[in-house]
């Protein structure tokens, strides 16, 4: 395989697992965040989440970098890194969170929502980003 094959292939990685995260997490729109069983389910897909495109991220950012492309090579290296960063951030937010709704705090379920919905909105963001930047890679 050439270098822009494998770089095209390890973005396809990458969106597959954006991709999955887009589908999987609408569905606890639909749930309560003070059920526990339901939100350690929803830990669990974040913080898989985050190791996929973080683990993803990487691989495309180095496929990049032997195709010798640098402008991908830096956007898909900074999603990587966004991808490490936030998985600590988050996952630390969210126990946080789970904590005070344990002990009793009514608006922990709230902040929860929010942290719920603004995973998947930056998710969305990066995903067209990526999407809306396949032509560029082909034509490059």
């Amino acid at each position: 395989m050439t270098p822009d094959a494998v770089a095209l292939a390890s973005m396809v990685l990458l969106i597959f697992s954006m991709g999955f995260f887009l589908l999987s997490s609408p569905a606890f729109l639909l749930v309560r965040l003070d059920i526990p069983e339901v939100t350690q389910l929803l830990r669990g897909l974040f913080r898989s989440y985050f190791l996929m495109v973080a683990i993803a991220g990487v691989i495309a950012t180095g496929a990049f970098a032997l195709a010798g492309r640098l402008v991908f090579t830096i956007g898909i290296g900074l999603i990587a890194a966004f991808a490490i960063w936030a998985r600590g951030w988050f996952l630390r937010r969210m126990d946080s969170q789970l904590s005070a709704r344990d002990a009793g705090d009514a608006e922990a379920v709230r902040r929860l929502r929010r942290m719920h919905w603004g995973g998947m909105l930056s998710n969305a963001f990066q995903l067209a980003a990526i999407i809306g930047s396949i032509p560029y890679v082909m034509s490059a």
